[in-house]
């Protein structure tokens, strides 16, 4: 239920002992003619209150009766189909890929295809995976190739380790034996976690409860080569913050030639921890290593190693070790390992060299290393600064034998891709131009092709092109002229063919084989042809994109959902749904899966639906579009979503400005608290889930990437906090949260609370019990969750209400 918060002091039916000057009986006038006007006015709040309730009902039992909000959160029928796992073979002759087998319910069989012809042909059948004793075969949750294809790593039983489904079962088929062994031996089930072919095939390693194994895959014995990993020790893997801000989740690689492991060590001894409470049974398995226990009379605690702003980070170190097994050699990076990130590590185009991105604390300089892993010396081949922040280069890739490697950079404004020589001296631009490179997706060495993801002209889109390495001629769009929207691309090793991923906001994603350079569709892979007819009793007008001039040079973008039955004489509430923060961008011409749809039907009930970019998001329009919010957080994208909202109700008539709500997610949830609170007259409803109230609890790395560190930006963390700006609440608000949300913790949710009942400010709170920050576990609670926010959002801003 929803737990309306009120004040005793102000409420009458809490409070009955007021003071004389406000209490007719204590002054001693309680005439005949009092009491008849009082049962008057108790009457007339009754029928108040009766109304009241039965819209609600009503409003509450029409929600969720509602069929398509079902289908779409509950029974999922909107959900597109993605292609895949596909796999290239033979630098791109035939590619492999996972269907559903017509021997088995349910089951997968690994199928290949000629990739000229589309000749078909069963590499792995269903039946070949059923494990001995059992009677289904196993569920294909990633499968991965030796190299001589002689056996496949079948990837199953996967659970949950923090927002990641990392740990499983793994087994290999040998396709000439046609046999079937599951990895670990004698290791408890669904605990492995990263497992990986040698680069010969003959072996596979994994991480089993912190520590690095190998095991021969023909005669399945295991050779364990770090020995110390504990609760506190974490060899393989990563701490929670590096896996979710850095993106490093398995942190070991093979060398080239399959002699040595590379990998990360992770000490989160000098990290404080964080308490989640389970005070009900969790819809998901919460607990790292040990089984969740069943929900008792009493709580469960589970403390997780979680570095808040300014606060002590875990000590990381790496380290190479025989894969026959053998002592560490640990690389000597320079510098506090507290005081600094290692962002990445690879292997640099050979088996005696590493390469390590190593940053600092600040995150405003980038150092790119080498390390040699014999001796464990250190040399700096290149760095990079900005006043701001850095960016982790995802993007490494070694040229010319290893005498070169690519590097992207904003040294000149822009996000751009740089060759390198191999010792830092020589520096060229290979992607020349007032753009940013999105994502560098494929180096064609033998064309001296570049190709990557750009969009010069309109940052709401996404597109390949591709550029000359040594920075000659033009940018070439290879994307066709024809089509708008978002394009994704897995090119293959030698160039000629691509499976290619495209949609709109208005058209769910589908995917084709094209043929190199010239874009020819070779075949479709997935159209998702029933969704998109499923799809046309919703989208009946695509979505409109906007240019907003709010004034001193800046244009934002922005895109607008009418209402079905749109008349441009009428006046229509808003709903603005916002993020606004340097990890997300909303204003995109893709595919918003279920959120998207909902937003198409709340437009359906009688909505303007819109959704602005402001600056500091991580929109491809140059580095001070993107860095300018540096130490604040939260301030500008404040200032910069009411005035796009402003200029947005001048532009359009049929815009009612007295009736506006707004809502978002995460950051965007942090948004809706500032914009309510920050300008209570031009937000009316705010709808806020897992927000960060307060900038000073969110993670280290993410908070201090963009805010400082807090004992040298006290004044920044303040004013980007929204909790130090509710007394500025009048409107009606929602706060949704979990108290077990791993990520954005409760605590800031109910400090803003406590700030709130001390204000004497009215508001409204749902709690998910057991859930992370997705909001997704267990049964029904996407469904519940939406309901929720339709609900809330029609009682407190009718569609069909006017303006007053």
């Amino acid at each position: 239920m929803i737990n309306r918060m009120t004040n005793p002091m102000t409420n009458p039916m809490t409070n009955p002992t007021t003071s004389p000057m406000t209490n007719p009986v204590a002054r001693g006038t309680n005439s005949p003619a009092l009491r008849r006007r009082r049962r008057g006015t108790t009457l007339l709040l009754c029928l108040l209150a009766i109304a009241a309730f039965a819209r609600t009902a009503n409003s509450q039992q029409r929600i969720e009766d509602n069929e398509f909000l079902r289908r779409v959160f509950q029974k999922h029928e909107f959900s597109a189909r993605p292609f895949g796992p596909a796999r290239w073979l033979k630098g791109g002759e035939a590619y492999t890929t996972v269907e559903t087998s017509p021997s088995a319910h349910d089951a997968l069989d690994v199928v290949r295809y000629e990739t000229a012809t589309g000749k078909r042909e069963v590499m792995i059948s269903a039946s070949d995976l059923v494990p001995a004793g059992a009677k289904e075969p196993l569920e294909i949750q990633d499968y991965d190739w030796s190299a001589d294809m002689n056996r496949v790593l079948v990837y199953t039983n996967s659970q949950r380790v923090w927002r990641q489904n990392s740990r499983g079962d793994y087994w290999v088929f040998d396709r000439q034996a046609k046999t079937l062994r599951k990895l670990g031996g004698d290791f408890e089930p669904a605990t492995l976690m990263f497992a990986t072919f040698s680069p010969d095939g003959s072996k596979v390693a994994y991480v089993h409860k912190n520590n690095v194994y190998v095991e021969d895959v023909q005669s399945g014995a295991i050779t364990q080569l770090t020995h110390d990993g504990s609760e506190t020790i974490i060899n393989g893997t990563s701490d929670w913050v590096y896996e979710e801000e850095l993106d490093i989740r398995n942190a070991y690689r093979w060398s080239p030639d399959g002699k040595r492991i590379a990998y990360w060590q992770f000490n989160t001894s000098t990290v404080k921890n964080f308490a989640l409470i389970y005070n009900a049974d969790a819809p998901y398995h919460v607990l790292t290593h040990i089984p969740y226990p069943e929900f008792g009379l009493y709580p469960f605690v589970k403390d997780i190693p979680y570095p808040e702003p300014g606060t002590p980070n875990s000590l990381v170190r790496i380290g190479v070790v025989p894969a026959g097994g053998g002592d560490t050699k640990w690389m000597q990076v320079t510098g506090d390992p507290e005081k600094s990130y290692i962002a990445r590590m690879e292997w640099a185009g050979d088996s005696n060299t590493l390469e390590v991105q190593h940053l600092n604390r600040r995150q405003d300089t980038v150092e790119m290393m080498l390390a040699d892993v014999n001796s464990g010396s250190v040399s700096v081949v290149h760095t990079e600064h900005d006043d701001a922040w850095v960016e982790v280069v995802n993007d490494v890739e070694w040229l010319h034998g290893g005498k070169d490697f690519l590097w992207v950079s904003e040294r000149d404004g822009w996000r751009h891709v740089y060759t390198i020589s191999r010792d830092g001296k020589q520096t060229h631009l290979s992607t020349p131009g007032t753009f940013d490179v999105v994502e560098v997706v494929r180096v064609d060495p033998e064309a001296q092709w570049l190709y990557y993801i750009a969009s010069p002209d309109n940052a709401t889109q996404r597109f390949l092109y591709r550029s000359k390495l040594d920075g000659s001629g033009r940018a070439e769009r290879v994307t066709p002229a024809n089509e708008p929207g978002a394009h994704n691309y897995d090119i293959s090793p030698d160039c000629h063919w691509a499976f290619h991923v495209y949609s709109t906001i208005d058209t769910p994603p589908a995917t084709e084989l094209v043929r190199f350079p010239d874009q020819h569709v070779e075949r479709a892979l997935e159209d998702n042809a029933p969704l998109r007819a499923k799809l046309k009793e919703l989208i009946t007008s695509p979505a409109e994109y906007l240019k907003l001039d709010i004034g001193g040079g800046t244009v934002l973008d922005a895109w607008m959902i009418k209402p079905k039955d749109f008349d441009p004489s009428k006046k229509y509430p808003v709903l603005v749904f916002v993020y606004g923060e340097p990890a997300g961008q909303t204003v995109e011409d893709r595919w918003g899966g279920e959120e998207g749809l909902w937003h198409r039907f709340v437009a359906n009930e009688g909505y303007i639906v819109v959704s602005f970019d402001n600056h500091g998001t991580p929109a491809p329009r140059g580095h001070e579009w993107r860095k300018i919010v540096y130490g604040a957080v939260g301030v500008l994208s404040s200032k910069e979503q009411v005035a796009a909202l402003q200029k947005f109700a001048q532009t359009y008539s049929f815009v009612d400005s007295s009736r506006v709500a707004v809502w978002g997610w995460s950051g965007g949830g942090s948004n809706t608290l500032n914009l309510m609170f920050r300008s209570p007259d031009v937000y009316k409803v705010g709808m806020s889930v897992a927000p960060v109230a307060d900038q000073r609890l969110y993670d280290s790395i993410y908070q201090e990437r963009y805010m400082g560190l807090p004992q040298q930006n006290a004044n920044g963390y303040k004013m980007s906090s929204a909790i130090n700006f509710a007394e500025g609440l009048r409107g009606d608000l929602l706060i949704v949260h979990s108290p077990d949300d791993d990520n954005v913790h409760f605590q800031g949710t109910e400090l803003l609370i406590n700030r709130l009942v001390e204000l004497g400010k009215q508001f409204d709170f749902m709690e998910y019990p057991g859930r992370t920050h997705s909001l997704s576990e267990g049964p029904g609670t996407h469904y519940h969750l939406f309901c929720l926010l339709t609900r809330y959002l029609e009682d407190h801003l009718p569609p069909n209400q006017k303006s007053h």
